[in-house]
Parts: structure tokens; sequence; C-alpha cells
């Protein structure tokens, strides 16, 4: 019954698709291509000029996107858990229904970007500009945190983030 078991669990983990970040695929996003529902995990995309790309879906956990440009992209209901998204810029972008946690998004430009549905619980928006980004509500913002020099939307109270 033992071996059993455990040729069961082994053909299903060989049946299980792979999580491991895809090269082929991040090398295209890294060259400018659109790659929504692409496995982006741990891409490095910082300083890229990316401008209206469509990552609807990705899979960007952990990734880099600091200093980059991504003004106009598409990252609804991509996973951006973990992503660094400091001082880049997002202007316009649309993060609806986007797993956002625990990305840093310090000093970054988040005007006129979406995030209705997001959820960002544990981000760090601290000094970002977003006081016209749009689909924010409090309680979103309340597992989120910021600083003094944080731009809201009006009506949107920062949470201060621990040091």
């Amino acid at each position: 019954m033992k071996r059993i078991t455990l040729a069961v669990l082994a053909l299903g983990l060989l049946a299980s698709p792979a999580l491991a970040q895809n090269a082929s695929q991040i090398g295209a996003a890294q060259n400018g291509a659109n790659c929504p529902k692409c496995n982006l995990f741990q891409a490095d995309l910082v300083g890229r000029t990316l401008k209206n790309k469509n990552f609807a879906g990705a899979r960007l956990r952990q990734a880099d996107l600091g200093l980059g440009i991504f003004n106009g992209s598409n990252f609804s209901g991509a996973d951006l858990r973990d992503v660094n998204g400091s001082a880049a810029l997002f202007g316009r972008a649309s993060f609806a229904g986007a797993d956002m946690t625990n990305a840093n998004f310090v000093g970054a430009y988040l005007e006129h970007a979406n995030f209705r549905g997001a959820n960002l619980s544990g981000v760090n928006f601290s000094g970002a500009e977003m006081s016209s980004a749009t689909g924010l509500t409090q309680t979103q913002f309340d597992s989120a945190c910021g600083d003094e020099s944080t731009q809201a939307p009006a009506g949107i109270r920062v949470p201060v983030c621990n040091q």
C-alpha cells in the first residue's frame, strides 16, 4: 500500500504544470512583446520601457519592475505578489483584479492607474504619486501602507508603514 501511495504521489508531481519561470516568455517580454498569461516569475524588467503592453493574467510574482516605464500597460488579474515596482512609471496602467500582496511601489508613479478589485494587502506605497488613481477603496488601502509623502486619492487615508 505504501508503494502505491508513493507511486500515485510521484505521478501527481510529474503531471503538475511547472511553476518555474519561462525563459523564452521572459525574453519576449524584455524585448517588448505583449505577454498575457505568461509565466514571468522573477523576471528582470528593471529599467525597461514597456508602454501599453498586455500582461493581463500573467504570473509576475517576485519580478523586478523597478525604474521601468509601464505607462498604459495592462496587469489586470495578474499575480504581482512580492513585485518590486519602486520608482517605476505606471501611469494609466490597469491593476484591476490583480493580486499585489506584499509588493513594493515605493516612489512609483501611479496616476490614473486602475486598482478596481486589486488585492493590496501589504503593499508599500511610500512616496507614490497616485492622487488620480481609480477603483481604490478605503478597505483596500487599509491593508496597504505609505508615508506622509504618499499622494493618495481624495478621501483615502494612508496607513503609515511600520519600519
